[in-house]
């Protein structure tokens, strides 16, 4: 057994003991807690250094990895008594939660190691941590619930939904980050899984099996066709996954259209765009920070429509303003894609802020074919926003016509995409931060559109 196995399984064994949180109450709980951390203050040598050290632990002689876990697992552990989470308005963090949490982060680093052995390659590594996180966050959850008497029955398919998302976000961090950063990620599973149990007070066992099976056959072949790296496979599926459970099908078809359409664009004329100095790094595999900086925006549209569902009332809005953003975000990342895929092959583009000729790949460059592409790719996503969407097409509060919305959403946010590649691009943004503003200009053009111009005014 190798050194890094041997210290997973350690911390694994480690992570176990929040099980005693359930079973025998908080004062029990704190009390081991506290023992652990003192425990990894004072040795710093021997066989029980060796075993939790890692490399740089071993540098500083202190157990610093297990220190920080600790802290971690006891900061998140707080969160679960209501007393410290506030007034009472904000809902404590569940106890089986937490338990699912932190035993889906010390098991799928643990499966990761044992994979790692043998197939050491991103994608298997990142495949066993899912695969191990996703079995011991859907037991650690039934486990606690056990423990505290709560029923099972109808429970599983939110199991289910919590342990596969907390996996994906985990598996998706420890591919960016390193070992030591063990704590940020715990913290970060633990923030979304709280926030998951409250937006999807319901999960049907159909939709979340359609969530993996569709998810997981376009996450593969997105790697598999190098569409996506694996960190960018990672995060699509999780935003894949989230938008099927919280917004529906309908939402689904409209984020898989960007992915599906804008990869394909990408490998357009590839050798041509490489050529010229100005195709995608990677083979035009699209990474994490592309596919947040196209997706983010309609990510947190997901949410706000479900935060502001009737059975949770988290926001008290209208939720249609979500839809509205959601589409018009969406609608400009796949104009904005396919305008600059679809353009740099073309000779002879044009500053847009002074319409001169500027060399091909020129931030904020633009050609009459790209823009005509971009402005396809805006009626594509309107076109399927107003199949899938009854609020686009006509609604109570929503007197223009949605698809028309979605559409000049698209565009603006793109226009706003190419201004600011002339503009800031460079010197005060990076490529992924122009993409964020571009489609956060789309989704708000679509709801000052639709609600503003369209005679309705905001709740």
């Amino acid at each position: 057994m190798t050194s890094p196995v041997r210290r997973a399984g350690a911390f694994a064994a480690v992570g176990s003991l929040v099980l005693l949180l359930p079973a025998v109450g908080p004062e029990a709980a704190m009390t081991v807690a506290a023992a652990v951390l003192v425990g990894a203050a004072i040795v710093t040598d021997g066989p029980l250094f060796e075993l939790f050290a890692r490399p740089g632990d071993r540098k500083e002689r202190r157990l610093y990895g297990l220190i920080g876990f600790g802290l971690a697992v006891v900061g998140l552990g707080l969160l679960t008594v209501t007393d410290l989470v506030g007034t009472g308005r904000v809902p404590p963090l569940q106890v089986d939660v937490f338990v699912g949490s932190v035993l889906l982060l010390v098991y799928g680093n643990l499966a990761s190691e044992l994979v790692k052995i043998r197939y050491p390659d991103p994608f298997h590594v990142s495949t066993g941590f899912v695969a191990g996180g996703v079995v011991a966050g859907i037991t650690g959850q039934l486990v606690a619930r056990v423990l505290l008497d709560q029923p099972i029955a109808g429970t599983l398919p939110k199991v289910v939904f919590l342990a596969v998302s907390g996996a994906f976000l985990g598996a998706l961090l420890r591919a960016a980050l390193f070992e030591r950063d063990d704590p940020l990620v715990l913290f970060s599973v633990g923030l979304l899984l709280w926030l998951l149990f409250e937006l999807a007070p319901a999960v049907h066992q159909q939709e979340i099996a359609a969530a993996i099976g569709v998810t997981l056959v376009l996450g593969y072949l997105s790697f598999a066709l190098q569409t996506a790296s694996v960190e960018g496979m990672l995060t699509g599926i999780l935003l894949s996954i989230l938008t099927i459970v919280l917004g529906g099908i309908g939402w689904f078809a409209v984020l898989i259209s960007f992915f599906a359409i804008g990869a394909l664009s990408t490998k357009y004329q590839y050798d041509t765009k490489e050529a010229r100095g100005i195709a995608e790094d990677n083979e035009g595999a699209r990474g994490t920070g592309n596919v947040l900086g196209n997706a983010a925006v309609a990510m947190v549209a997901v949410l706000g429509f479900a935060a502001a569902e009737p059975g949770v009332t988290l926001l008290r809005v209208d939720g249609t303003i979500f839809l509205f953003a959601f589409a018009g975000s969406i609608a400009t990342a796949l104009s904005d894609t396919l305008s600059s895929e679809i353009g740099a092959v073309f000779d002879s583009p044009r500053l847009i802020t002074t319409l001169q000729p500027v060399e091909p790949g020129t931030d904020g460059a633009v050609t009459w074919q790209g823009e005509l592409a971009g402005i396809v790719g805006a009626a594509v996503v309107a076109t399927i926003a107003l199949l899938v969407f009854p609020a686009v097409d006509s609604s109570a509060t929503v007197t223009a016509t949605g698809a028309g919305v979605v559409f000049v959403a698209g565009i603006g946010g793109m226009t706003v995409d190419s201004l600011l590649g002339a503009t800031l691009e460079g010197d005060f943004l990076g490529n992924q931060g122009v993409n964020f503003f571009a489609t956060l200009a789309g989704a708000v053009v679509a709801v000052l559109v639709a609600f503003v111009a369209g005679g309705a005014t905001l709740p």
